[in-house]
C-alpha cells in the first residue's frame, strides 16, 4: 500500500537553505528582452517501506529548446556547491527542500533536467536507501540519465522582471525498484508543479495508525501523497488549483479505505477535510495480500489494485507496486472491508460504505511501450495471485 506523491501553507525549515549559482551558459533561442528568476525546490511523496531514500543533487538545468542535448550550448544551471544529499523522507507533510534561484533571460523553456551525484565506490554513497527497521545504507543502481540530467515534462515561461516557482515532486515510493537478493535500482518518478497556481489540502486521522497514507487522485491517478505526522495531521501541497476538484483518499494497514470527493483546491489557499477534534476515522479491516510476477522483467512492469465505487462513484487507486526487476515478483497487501465515501461539503464529512466493493479490486498492470492488462480479483474470502505477461 503506498503506506505512501515528484502541495498548501508549505513548510521550509530554515536550515535548509542552499546557496545556488548560475552557470553562465549563455542564453537559448527564443528569448524576449529583459530577464526573470527561476526558483527551484524538492518534495517528495512517502516511500514504501524504507526508512531513508538518499538523492544527492548537483544541478537543476533549463533550456529553451526541445531538442538540446547535455551538451549544447544555452542550458542555465541551479549548481549546488557541493552537492547536496538529501533524504526525500524528510520532505512529504508539506516540507520543500529549497534548491536555489538563478536570474534567467526571459522567454519560454522547454526542457527541465533534475541532475544527480553518481555513486562511487572511492567516496560516501551519494545515492541510497535504508530499509525499514535497518541501519543498513544500500547503495542504489542508478541510470546514467542522473549524471546527464533526468528530464522532467515540463514547460515555463519566464517573464522579464517576474519570478518562476517551481516545485519537483520525487515520488520515493515509485521510484525504488526491487532487483532481488535486497539491491535496488532508481527508476526516478518526479512530476513539475508551478507554486504560483498551486494551493493544498489539509487534514487530521486518528494518531497511531499503522502505515497511513493519505493521497489526492483525479482520474485514478495519484497527484500527490503524503503521511500524517504523528498528531494525525496532514497537508498535500503543493497541488495544482483544481475548479472541478480532487478525490482526497485514506488508507492504513488494519483499516478501509476511505475517499471523499470533490475537493476543490484554490491557488494559494488550503481546503481542510477534517478537524483535530473530528478527525477522519477508518473503519478496522482484515488485510488480505495481491501477489503474482509481472513479465517481461525487461519491461519494468508496475501492478496496482483500484476500485470503482458504484452509481458513477471514482475510480481510485488503493495499492501499487513495481515488479522485481530481476523475477518479476510483485505484492501488496489490501482491505477486505468495504470502503467507505463520501462528499466534501460541510465539516465533518459523513462517509458511507460501499458494501458492492467490499474485497473487490481491479488489477492494472503495466509498462512503458506494452498493453495495460486488467484483472479482476476478490479477496474476499482469500489471498489473490495473478500473473501478468506484458505484450507490446
Amino acid at each position: 500500500m503506498y503506506a505512501q506523491q515528484f502541495f498548501r501553507a508549505l513548510a521550509l525549515p530554515s536550515a535548509i537553505g542552499l546557496a545556488a549559482l548560475l552557470s553562465a551558459c549563455g542564453g537559448g533561442g527564443g528569448a524576449s528582452a529583459g530577464s526573470g528568476t527561476l526558483q527551484v525546490s524538492l518534495t517528495d511523496a512517502p516511500s514504501c517501506g524504507f526508512d531513508q531514500v538518499n538523492v544527492t543533487v548537483s544541478k537543476v538545468r533549463v533550456h529553451q529548446s526541445a531538442s538540446a542535448t547535455e551538451t549544447d550550448t544555452g542550458w542555465q544551471d541551479i549548481t549546488l556547491s557541493p552537492a547536496r544529499k538529501i533524504n526525500l523522507l524528510t520532505l512529504t507533510n508539506g516540507i520543500l527542500q529549497d534548491l536555489g534561484k538563478t536570474t534567467l533571460p526571459a522567454g519560454h523553456y522547454t526542457q527541465v533536467r533534475l541532475v544527480l551525484d553518481p555513486n562511487s565506490s572511492t567516496a560516501p554513497v551519494a545515492n541510497s536507501v535504508v530499509a525499514e527497521g535497518t541501519m543498513t545504507e544500500i547503495a542504489l543502481v542508478t541510470p546514467s540519465a542522473v549524471q546527464t540530467g533526468i528530464k522532467l515534462n515540463h514547460e515555463f515561461d519566464v517573464a522579464a522582471d517576474a519570478q518562476v516557482d517551481l516545485v519537483l515532486d520525487f515520488d520515493a515510493c515509485k521510484s525504488i525498484v526491487s532487483r532481488g537478493n535486497g539491491s535496488y535500482s532508481l527508476k526516478p518518478v518526479i512530476s513539475v508543479i508551478p507554486q504560483i497556481t498551486s494551493g493544498g489540502i489539509s487534514g487530521f486521522l486518528p494518531a497511531g495508525l499503522t502505515r497511513p497514507v493519505v493521497s489526492a487522485q483525479q482520474n485514478g491517478v495519484v497527484v500527490k501523497s503524503t503521511t500524517p505526522d504523528t498528531s494525525g495531521s496532514f497537508n498535500l501541497s503543493p497541488l495544482p488549483a483544481s475548479s472541478t476538484g480532487y478525490v482526497v483518499v485514506i488508507a492504513a494497514d488494519g483499516r478501509t479505505t476511505a475517499a471523499i470527493t470533490g475537493v476543490p483546491v484554490t491557488t494559494g489557499a488550503t481546503t481542510p477535510v477534517s478537524t483535530s477534534t473530528a478527525p477522519i476515522i477508518l473503519a478496522t479491516s482484515a488485510m488480505r495480500t495481491i501477489s503474482g510476477i509481472a513479465t517481461p522483467t525487461t519491461a519494468q512492469a508496475t501492478v496496482r489494485a483500484t476500485q470503482a465505487y458504484a452509481s458513477g462513484g471514482p475510480k481510485v487507486e488503493v495499492a501499487f507496486k513495481a515488479a522485481d526487476l530481476t523475477s518479476g515478483a510483485y505484492a501488496m497487501s489490501v482491505p477486505v472491508a468495504a470502503p467507505l465515501l463520501g462528499k466534501f461539503g460541510t465539516l465533518p464529512i459523513t462517509l458511507a460504505a460501499d458494501a458492492s466493493l467490499a474485497g473487490k479490486y481491479v488489477l492494472e498492470a503495466s509498462a512503458t511501450g506494452y498493453a495495460t492488462q486488467t484483472f479482476n480479483a476478490d479477496v474476499g474470502t482469500a489471498d489473490v495471485t495473478k500473473d501478468f505477461a506484458l505484450v507490446p
